[in-house]
């Protein structure tokens, strides 16, 4: 499945004419699994997911919850072991640090007003077309008062104007996907799916994204898959086995950056790794991907 954010993660909408979530997590090799958070006390078993056949996707749809909502994953493992809370892998938004629980973010009914730039855009790929790359932190850029971040909304008006006056073609943003710890400067993500809120909520991510096509830039991100944290919250031992990493630890750990590391022959973690890149490309009109180390 190419487009697995579509599927997976957690999705507002309509069911039989009632209003609320509909949640979906791929853990083949977990027990139970259930969907908890302030809506049901963090009590697994409240919202006990149920799973599809054989294809190790759990869902739910839960009514009268929707944007704005705290969630996470509990998930107990094979041997009756319940786990550490998970985030979600397709997560659209999530808390801020240091709290790491995943927030229902949805992304859907963003109005662009970037179509002139996506129709030319890809005369602007060409080979032979110039090209002056800005890449910048956006965490460090620059700060205001109170030594707070800049968001996406002022770095549309800011940032757009200082790299356009500068003479540069593309922004590069430096790791924008979540991350929980910020002396990774990103490098180090969790929430690929979810832009880190550290600046904002997805919608103003794109509205970034949208003010630098309508003066005429690229943006380009650098795109993390790796490595991971071990955080407990994360995808190490997510259903209580190694799914997302190598279960040698001689492929499966980091010891530079005391790291996990995607198990990149597995057909499902291929799978979710593509999924990530092409969303970042349709869902927010990114126009390219610097892929690190």
């Amino acid at each position: 499945h190419r487009r697995l954010w579509q599927v997976l993660g957690a999705h507002v909408m309509h069911h039989e004419s009632v209003w609320g979530t509909h949640f979906a997590v791929w853990a083949p090799n977990a027990r139970r699994v259930s969907v908890v958070g302030t809506f049901n006390l963090w009590d697994g078993r409240r919202h006990v997911m149920r799973r599809r056949g054989a294809t190790g996707i759990w869902e739910i749809f839960v009514p009268g919850i929707g944007e704005g909502t705290v969630y996470k994953y509990e998930i107990v493992g094979a041997g009756g072991e319940v786990l550490p809370l998970k985030a979600d892998p397709v997560g659209f938004g999530s808390q801020h640090p240091p709290e790491n629980a995943s927030v229902v973010r949805d992304i859907g009914g963003y109005g662009w007003h970037d179509q002139d730039w996506m129709q030319e855009r890809s005369a602007r790929n060409v080979p032979e077309a110039p090209i002056s790359v800005y890449e910048v932190h956006l965490g460090s850029w620059t700060r205001k008062a109170g030594n707070r971040r800049i968001s996406y909304v002022e770095a549309a008006e800011e940032l757009v104007a200082y790299v356009r006056d500068m003479g540069f073609t593309h922004i590069e943003l430096m790791p924008i996907s979540e991350y929980p710890f910020d002396g990774s400067w990103g490098y180090q993500p969790v929430g690929l799916f979810a832009p880190t809120v550290r600046h904002g909520p997805p919608h103003e991510f794109r509205d970034l994204v949208d003010a630098a096509h309508r003066k005429g830039l690229g943006v380009l991100l650098d795109w993390v898959p790796g490595h991971f944290p071990a955080d407990p919250h994360g995808l190490g031992l997510f259903d209580g086995t190694h799914l997302y990493e190598h279960s040698d630890p001689r492929e499966g750990f980091h010891q530079d950056w005391n790291t996990l590391i995607y198990n990149y022959g597995r057909t499902e973690v291929k799978n979710f790794l593509t999924s990530n890149a092409l969303y970042w490309l349709d869902e927010y009109h990114v126009d390219g991907l610097r892929v690190d180390a």
